[in-house]
């Protein structure tokens, strides 16, 4: 019965939130472009299959994948896994977490080459750049970035260090990659940091996070355990162009390589 409840409290609630978009994509179809909705019973249909979907999936974060990911963010930062010879007056430092970066790491790598959003971006930007962009050399920069930066959030959330230091110090390597790395990617570098927020590399990330601030003594899980997104949402921008500026210096090299073969 839990369960049936749950289902069915998620599922009014999407309706709740899908209706309005209906409303203005219907709005705008009907009566401003005033055109008959092609096809009306498949898009209907789409709009049960989203709601359906969204319901479940929401379902899935707070049965699965929150639970999970705060479990082992505590069982990461327990005493007794972390330090089990802990003497009485031995302080635990940032050293002693080291599992819980190295944890962060690969749940960023796996969840960011699972995400549909970046396979997406990354086939269309093979497709409109001729091949000149690839697409797993894409997806594996984006998820070396979001790999680092959620490791580096973790090292921020357990020594306790501001957050705008961290961000404003990113943003700075952005901005000078950004003047000199290859126009062709700069706009396609911002972008790979926001397709990262999506359905499947938050709610493990979030809950990483939560989970890490509540169980490190000291932080405060409102103020703390916040923030990881953020770094995922950075990092990827910065490996994207490094990605790029690393490609252009070989591409350069080969190509005075091949000049000095002819000459």
């Amino acid at each position: 019965m839990e369960m049936l409840t749950l289902l069915l409290d998620t599922f009014l609630l999407t309706v709740r939130d899908v209706i309005p978009i209906a409303v203005i994509l219907f709005g705008f179809q009907l009566g401003v472009l005033r055109q008959p909705i092609v096809n009306w019973r498949k898009v209907v249909l789409g709009f049960v299959y989203v709601i359906v979907g969204l319901s479940l999936f929401l379902v899935g974060l707070e049965l699965a994948l929150f639970p999970i990911g705060e479990s082992m963010a505590e069982q990461l930062t327990s005493v007794e896994f972390i330090h089990p010879n802990l003497e009485h007056n031995e302080v635990i430092v940032w050293q002693d977490y080291m599992w819980v970066y190295v944890f962060a790491a690969a749940i960023g790598f796996s969840t960011t080459i699972a995400e549909p959003s970046l396979i997406a971006v990354a086939i269309k930007a093979n497709e409109v750049s001729a091949g000149a962009i690839g697409v797993q050399g894409l997806r594996i920069s984006v998820a070396i970035g979001v790999s680092f930066g959620i490791a580096l959030g973790c090292f921020r959330i357990v020594v306790g260090d501001p957050i705008h230091y961290y961000i404003m110090a990113g943003y700075i390597i952005v901005v000078i990659q950004t003047i000199y790395a290859p126009k062709v990617i700069i706009a396609l570098a911002y972008d790979s940091g926001g397709v990262t927020t999506s359905t499947v590399t938050v709610p493990l990330v979030a809950a990483l996070g939560l989970g890490l601030a509540t169980n490190v003594e000291g932080r405060d899980p409102l103020i703390d355990g916040f923030g990881l997104i953020a770094f995922a949402s950075l990092f990827p921008i910065i490996s994207v162009m490094g990605y790029a500026q690393m490609v252009a210096v070989f591409n350069k090299r080969r190509a005075i390589r091949e000049q000095n073969k002819t000459s």
